[in-house]
């Protein structure tokens, strides 16, 4: 009999951490995401690769910083197909495989050799890949991607589905408005629905008999589709939901503190399954921590970006980024601090996916506010060196980097993110590789 666990990925497409019941938010009703938290454990500390859909997706895939993936590193990209992924080895070791919905990308896994996603091959529904399963006891890992909550929403959805204005909580770097917090509403009912499709998964474990040895996990691949939020290394962009359930192993009820990233992912279902992991993977499993308590190697994650939407700025040029993250600090650098982060001007097409200032009502707002920081926090050029203080400042709007106070902890987290991208060979580092250099998928500016 095969005892190996199954295992279920549950991605949200754009939602930020804090926009789940399970971590307070009094907006959002989620009651099935806070069952998988309530029911195993919830980390209040958790980032993506890379807070852009493509290369956050094959930050999870591979379990690798995503500087390590080529031209995979970029939105829109072609899969260089040259890193293993967690499912083709679950595959290998007798696993069914399949996703339905959004799996990697955008982008093209075809153009190297890749015959199937590489989050598995397609299917109709979950439902659909169980019934191709012969034995109720072959062990499958499925990827269900979510399109929800990515714009564009439905103008007013939120306020027809009955939420109040009120009750929002408006991040500080958004002008406070009534349009703000319409925009706000029309996410959270969003988020909802994925919550609610989530919901359906849980009960098609429950009607199969599979619930109870199947590894769950449920999280988003990069931040809300606001200016401050996503394709930014602030916390807004990079910190994530994420709950995992495995009965009869992983304790209920934990909340977890401690600093983890996507990148651990592929490492924890792969020795969930009883599978060596490939020697180029940088994450590590969580399996130790949540199971034996034991404590982590690491206490601090890193993560980056590189180019979103090519037709941002002039030449098809990228934003490359790096951020190190501890309890007490995030570090960012901007290693081409002379472009402006959220595309050329008016543009600003890297916030959201419209290529355009009126692309969302917030990101409206934000360029119309008569108070300058608005725009500044969301648009405007940034310096090489960004440090905040988490405990002061929270959504990261003060930089600190130019603080006398804080010119130590500055240059040993410098020092720290430099030895990491050598040791990992950032070739950005090296100075061997420019990831503006690999086309896109969607094209290119003209």
């Amino acid at each position: 009999m095969d005892t190996r666990p199954s295992i279920l990925f549950v991605i949200a497409d754009d939602a930020s951490w804090s926009h789940f019941g399970a971590y307070g938010d009094p907006v959002a009703q989620t009651p099935n995401f806070d069952r998988v938290a309530r029911e195993g454990a919830l980390f209040t500390h958790a980032f993506c690769a890379s807070p852009s859909c493509t290369p956050s997706r094959g930050g999870i895939l591979t379990g690798q910083h995503i500087w390590r993936l080529g031209e995979g590193a970029n939105l829109h990209s072609f899969w260089p197909n040259t890193a293993p992924v967690y499912p083709d080895l679950l595959a290998a070791a007798g696993y069914a495989v399949g996703h339905t919905g959004k799996g990697w990308g955008p982008g093209d896994f075809a153009k190297h050799g890749r015959e199937n996603n590489p989050a598995g091959p397609r299917f109709a529904s979950f439902d659909a890949f169980l019934k191709t399963i012969a034995s109720a006891e072959t062990p499958f890992c499925f990827w269900f991607g979510s399109l929800n909550p990515h714009r564009v929403y439905e103008k007013g959805i939120g306020r027809k589905r009955g939420k109040k204005l009120e009750n929002v909580v408006v991040p500080p770097f958004l002008p406070d408005t009534p349009e703000v917090r319409s925009d706000m509403l029309d996410y959270y009912s969003e988020i909802e629905d994925f919550d609610g499709e989530l919901g359906g998964l849980l009960a098609l474990l429950e009607r199969t008999g599979r619930a109870q040895n199947t590894l769950v996990v449920v999280t988003s691949d990069n931040g809300f589709p606001f200016p401050h939020g996503k394709t930014n290394l602030y916390d807004a962009g990079a910190r994530m939901p994420l709950a995992i359930r495995w009965p009869g192993r992983i304790k209920p009820g934990q909340k977890r503190r401690e600093l983890v990233s996507h990148t651990d992912v592929a490492p924890t279902f792969l020795e969930a399954a009883g599978v060596p992991l490939p020697k180029e993977i940088t994450g590590q499993s969580l399996l130790p921590l949540l199971i034996s308590g034991k404590k982590q190697k690491r206490d601090v994650v890193y993560f980056a970006r590189e180019r979103h939407v090519a037709a941002a700025r002039a030449g098809n040029l990228g934003y490359p980024a790096r951020a190190i993250r501890t309890q007490d600090f995030l570090y960012i650098r901007n290693l081409a601090p002379e472009r402006w982060p959220a595309g050329d001007p008016p543009l600003y097409s890297d916030i959201d996916q419209a290529n355009s200032i009126n692309g969302s009502p917030s990101k409206q707002a934000v360029v119309e506010s008569t108070d300058p920081r608005f725009a500044a926090w969301a648009t405007t050029k940034r310096p090489a060196d960004e440090l905040y203080d988490l405990k002061t400042d929270p959504h990261q709007l003060t930089n600190l980097a130019t603080s006398s106070k804080h010119a130590k902890t500055l240059a040993r987290l410098r020092t720290q993110l430099d030895e990491t991208l050598k040791k990992t060979g950032d070739p950005r580092v090296s100075g061997k590789d420019d990831f503006d250099r690999y086309p896109s998928f969607s094209g290119a500016r003209k």
